[in-house]
């Protein structure tokens, strides 16, 4: 019997492409350049299975290629919004994510930022590098206490809840949180924490806001002018989420103005392009979208994505589909 034919679109860690090799006919990306449209098409027309990255936009017109192939779209993350979720059901196939397994290395980036922002890591860095550092003073780049502040988690899913636990446990941070469905009493008392109903009210009563919620048009610029303005002078705003969810214009404008005193990113709206005028300010931390980009995370995000695609060709159903 002949193996599945395989894409992958990005180079994965070596110990998941090793696997693949064993496993499949699969064709892998040594070059580590994304694919164009028409090579996606193309992919679509001839393999099985293609195992695509939250890089890849697998729009409609590329998923309405004739004389397709493929069956199964394995994505490499826990999100998917880089995939037309809608025209994938329209077309028939099956797609998958990798959840679970990047919780806690994205959680751990997520209060990186928050620990860079309030204590202004990124500008001291910059400082010393470009040997402008003078010696201690008293007065010299004060920052911001993390211990004890006020934390306001956008989303409370598995990302939120596991930075939830970092900063109640670990800073005895106090824990506010907004979702569009309420949590379960057990979520929240297993953090001491408190939901709210909008958006809103977590802005205004948070000394640090992070956002954990997904992508997409119901999300997208979520953070806006208006909402920013209800933010604390002295807060800052963290997003390991998705670029789209905040409005880079007005965020750029809120740290220039002092709506708010700091920020840290991991994800861009347009990325890996980033808004000029963040690289010009010192109090935002930016990080090239880290969040999962540990050696053990990658794996198993592999891992899962060939377990996935495993359970489709012995006709099982695939423990992650999304669709």
């Amino acid at each position: 019997m002949n193996k599945p034919k395989i894409i992958v679109t990005r180079k994965w860690p070596t110990a998941v492409e090793d696997r693949l090799r064993a496993l499949y006919d699969v064709r892998l990306n040594e070059s580590d350049i994304p694919m164009t449209a028409d090579e996606l098409k193309t992919a679509l027309q001839t393999v099985d299975a293609l195992l695509s990255t939250v890089t890849d936009p697998i729009t409609a017109d590329i998923l309405s290629v004739p004389n397709k192939r493929v069956k199964i779209i394995g994505n490499f993350g826990v999100g998917y919004n880089n995939i037309d979720i809608e025209a994938a059901k329209k077309e028939g196939l099956v797609v998958t994510n990798t959840p679970h397994v990047l919780t806690d290395c994205t959680a751990d980036i997520a209060m990186l930022l928050l620990l860079m922002s309030a204590r202004r890591g990124s500008e001291g860095d910059r400082l010393v590098r470009n040997r402008q550092w003078r010696g201690w003073a008293p007065t010299h780049m004060l920052g911001q206490k993390v211990t004890g502040k006020t934390l306001g988690l956008i989303g409370f899913g598995r990302i939120a809840q596991a930075m939830a636990r970092k900063a109640h446990y670990g800073f005895g941070m106090k824990i506010l949180c907004y979702a569009p469905h309420a949590p379960t009493p057990e979520s929240l008392k297993e953090y001491q924490a408190t939901y709210y109903a909008t958006v809103d009210e977590v802005l205004a009563e948070s000394d640090f806001i992070s956002l954990h919620c997904p992508g997409g048009a119901a999300t997208k610029h979520l953070i806006n002018e208006q909402r920013l303005k209800l933010m604390r002078p002295s807060a800052h705003l963290i997003n390991t989420a998705r670029g789209d969810v905040v409005d880079s214009d007005a965020l750029i404008r809120a740290l220039k103005e002092r709506w708010i005193a700091g920020a840290g990113l991991d994800v861009y709206e347009g990325e890996p392009n980033v808004v000029p005028g963040f690289l010009e300010l010192d109090n935002v931390a930016l990080l090239p979208h880290l969040g999962s980009a540990t050696e053990e995370t990658r794996v198993a995000m592999g891992n899962r994505v060939l377990d996935n695609i495993a359970a489709f060709f012995a006709g099982k159903e695939p423990g992650d589909r999304v669709v």
